[in-house]
This record gives structure tokens, C-alpha cells and sequence, in this order.
């Protein structure tokens, strides 16, 4: 064999890897790839998140400018309450329809946009995520915790609450609760036992106290 041809003395312990490199190398490979699948996964983590705000910030961009109009929304609905249901003056009819028609095309404009008017039917059972109690009051002819009447009307922008409708709910018959007396506040919750009647003690009568 030529000189040219033969190895080097040595040339095998060059690439001699014992056990303990192999497997430290190994190690490392192995934490490295998954330190860059980690590293992926909060990029494509990032960037959804990012997709979603910028969803988000279009979906509810009129949010605000809805809000703003729902006192418009408002005064309608009033004018249309309290409008003559049937006048022999023409030009009054004429203006009734006007606002009449006025009031639908601005609900129109709301639900085209995703605003969406909440105006709970009398007896529906009270969401307290859609609808504020302002009192409450015995309704014979609605079942308690039914809606009784509405005072003002909500909305919800694409299932996002913008303002709760304010009802009058139907209370409870006496005695059915143990809260206390059945009594509530403006918004719904039964007082604290001893808060009714401001002198320390309930009001829903005397309790024996005998063993």
C-alpha cells in the first residue's frame, strides 16, 4: 500500500466518543428542539392572540358609538308611547308614522350592525345577565322571578352586554323564601336577615327560642 493511501496513526481515537458524550450530546440535541417547538408554539400563541384583538377591535369598534345612540333609541320609543294611537288630524297621523318608521329603520341599523335589542316579554324569567331589577312587586298573573314590566329597554353588541334592561320582577310569595322575609333591594338581592326593618331584627315574626 502507498503512502498516499494509508491512515494516519491515530486517526481513530479522534472520533472516539465515549458513552457519557453520546448521550450528553443527545441530551442536548433533544433540549434544543424543544426549545424551538416551545419557541413556536408562543409564536403561533402571539399571533393568534394578535388575530383575535384585532377581531375583537373591529366586532365592537362601534361600541361606544352605538352606546351613544341608544338615548336616540330611547326618546323614540317614548314619542311613540305617548303618540295619539288615533288622531283625526292628518298631519298628526302623518307625524306619528314618521317616527314610527324613523324608530324601525334605527333598530334596523342596530341589528344590521350585531347591536341587538333586549325587551323581555312579560313572565320571561329574569337573566341577571341581560336584566337589572329596579323593584320588585306581587304579580298574580306572573309566576315569581317573571318579568312583570320593562322600564327601559336593553342592548348587546354581538353577545356583549351594553346596557341591561331595567324590569320589574314579580316577588316572591310570602313565606316561600327563608331570606328573610322576601324582601329586596333595587337590584334584586334579598336584605341580609335584621337589615329589613332597620331594628336589628327580622321582621318575618318571632321565633321560640324554647328547647
Amino acid at each position: 500500500m502507498s503512502e498516499e493511501n494509508t491512515p494516519p496513526e491515530g486517526g481513530d481515537e479522534a472520533f472516539d466518543f465515549g458513552g457519557e458524550d453520546v448521550a450528553a450530546l443527545k441530551a442536548e440535541i433533544q433540549a434544543l428542539k424543544d426549545q424551538v417547538l416551545r419557541y413556536a408554539a408562543e409564536a403561533e400563541n402571539t399571533k393568534r392572540r394578535a388575530e383575535r384583538e384585532a377581531n375583537d377591535a373591529r366586532a365592537y369598534a362601534i361600541q361606544k358609538f352605538a352606546r351613544d345612540l341608544l338615548g336616540v333609541a330611547d326618546n323614540l320609543d317614548r314619542a311613540m308611547t305617548a303618540a295619539p294611537a288615533d288622531h283625526a288630524d292628518t298631519a298628526v297621523k302623518n307625524f306619528v308614522v314618521g317616527v314610527e318608521m324613523t324608530a324601525k329603520e334605527l333598530l334596523g341599523a342596530f341589528e344590521r350592525n350585531g347591536l341587538k335589542k333586549i325587551d323581555p316579554p312579560k313572565g320571561e324569567k329574569f337573566d341577571p345577565h341581560k336584566h337589572q331589577a329596579m323593584m320588585e312587586q306581587p304579580g298574580s298573573d306572573v309566576a315569581p322571578g317573571g318579568v312583570i314590566q320593562v322600564l327601559q329597554p336593553g342592548y348587546e353588541l354581538l353577545g356583549r352586554l351594553v346596557r341591561p334592561a331595567m324590569v320589574v320582577v314579580a316577588a316572591k310569595a310570602a313565606g316561600a323564601a327563608s331570606d328573610g322575609g322576601g324582601q329586596r333591594d333595587a337590584q334584586g338581592n334579598p336584605y341580609a336577615s335584621g337589615e329589613e326593618d332597620g331594628s336589628g331584627g327580622s321582621s318575618g315574626g318571632s321565633v321560640d327560642t324554647r328547647a
